[in-house]
């Protein structure tokens, strides 16, 4: 049974901008040779981690969703603890439908920083009669 996944991929600091781009792009390449649908990856950029890992005090951070099963996922943490010269952490989660709903008003722009807001209207207030 297919269930939708998140993963919070935290990658080393030291590396370049063109190998954070061939390690991104290597993880969507494996997801398409093993026929996972992606449904959604984020690039949140370089950020201060809360303590030190491997000496590191940042790291950048990758979010990628996805549907897989439970072997793929395995396989998925595999590969990134083969890859531990770049990987710093990583965080596997099952989105349940709560998650799912909060992920897609995130995308749409409802929910966070860019949260679309309704345009204020004023009151209308009915005048009364003596």
């Amino acid at each position: 049974m297919l269930k939708q996944y998140e993963t919070v991929v935290i990658l080393s600091p030291l590396l370049s901008e063109d190998e954070l781009k061939q390690a991104v792009a290597g993880y969507t390449k494996w997801f398409k040779k093993k026929k996972i649908e992606l449904v959604h990856q984020e690039n949140w950029g370089l950020k201060q981690l809360a303590y030190p890992i491997a000496n590191k005090h940042s790291g950048y951070y990758l979010v990628l969703e996805y549907k897989s099963n439970v072997e793929t996922v395995a396989e998925f943490e595999i590969e990134l603890v083969r890859d531990n010269d770049r990987v710093l952490r990583f965080l596997t989660v099952v989105l349940d439908k709560y998650a799912l709903k909060y992920n897609e008003d995130k995308r749409a722009g409802l929910v966070g920083k860019n949260k679309k807001v309704a345009p204020k209207v004023a009151p209308v207030v009915e005048p009364t009669i003596s």
